[in-house]
């Protein structure tokens, strides 16, 4: 059975409803290739050495969650942005990118599916694109140990909470502005990728357990199961990008 690139892009406007945000990019296909599909990659964001990588493994799509199109990017097409739509083009790669879509969903995205590995439960909405939940009581260090292995990265932390904890809130990326919320919210810890200096404050005044894991880490868990997902459903060959990305 031939799998088209309608059918792929179908499939996640089904699955992921884009229609439903208000984002910064346009998501779904911001470029189009051939339209027979027979290999997939995946990837957090479409970098240049991400392009050439997928055009390594012989991808005929690339789905990412930080595409190349931005709000408040310049027009034209030059520089960066014109190596990648020419490595794209020339190899006829469909690039298909998912942003706050791909945060949000409550089985795939990055926050939901990482609250369900982490063993939360009593999940709710928190802050339109997160989640919050109850877990079993554990020390903040232990708590700080299994975010660490699960997100397979460092933990900054400013640990201005309880020192046993029970419940957390989630949002992957960029997202600690939203430390306040998270306070508001009642929770224990709040999670997310980045860090910022005004944290280390907050975090202690207004007494709650900080820990960013990681922009890159805290976002690629979205898109490995997005991708076991259309594994799944289309059975063709799907493979993630892993590249190198400390921040």
């Amino acid at each position: 059975m031939m799998i088209t690139l309608q059918d792929i892009s179908l499939y996640l406007h089904n699955l992921l409803s884009p229609g439903e945000f208000t984002d910064y990019c346009p998501n779904g296909i911001q470029v189009e290739g051939k339209q027979q599909i027979k290999r997939i990659c995946f990837a957090v964001s479409a970098s240049l050495q991400t392009i050439e990588e997928a055009v390594k493994r012989k991808a005929d799509v690339l789905i990412v969650h930080h595409g190349i199109f931005w709000n408040k990017d310049p027009l034209p097409i030059v520089g960066t942005k014109r190596d990648k739509l020419q490595l794209l083009l020339k190899n006829e790669i469909s690039l298909l990118a998912y942003h706050l879509p791909l945060d949000a969903h409550p089985r795939v995205g990055n926050n939901w599916k990482a609250a369900f590995d982490l063993g939360l439960d009593q999940l709710e909405l928190f802050d339109s694109i997160g989640v919050q939940g109850k877990m079993a009581p554990m020390s903040v260090d232990e708590f700080r140990k299994k975010l660490e292995a699960y997100y397979g990265h460092v933990a900054h932390v400013a640990l201005g909470g309880k020192e046993t904890v029970s419940s957390a809130a989630i949002i992957s990326g960029s997202a600690h502005r939203q430390i306040e919320r998270a306070v508001d919210a009642g929770v224990d810890c709040f999670i997310t990728g980045s860090f910022d200096e005004p944290i280390w404050d907050i975090a202690h005044e207004r007494k709650i357990n900080f820990f960013a894991l990681g922009h890159y880490s805290t976002e690629r868990v979205g898109g490995f199961a997005l991708m076991a997902d259309l594994q799944k459903q289309f059975k063709i060959p799907c493979e993630f990008i892993d590249l190198f990305n400390p921040f």
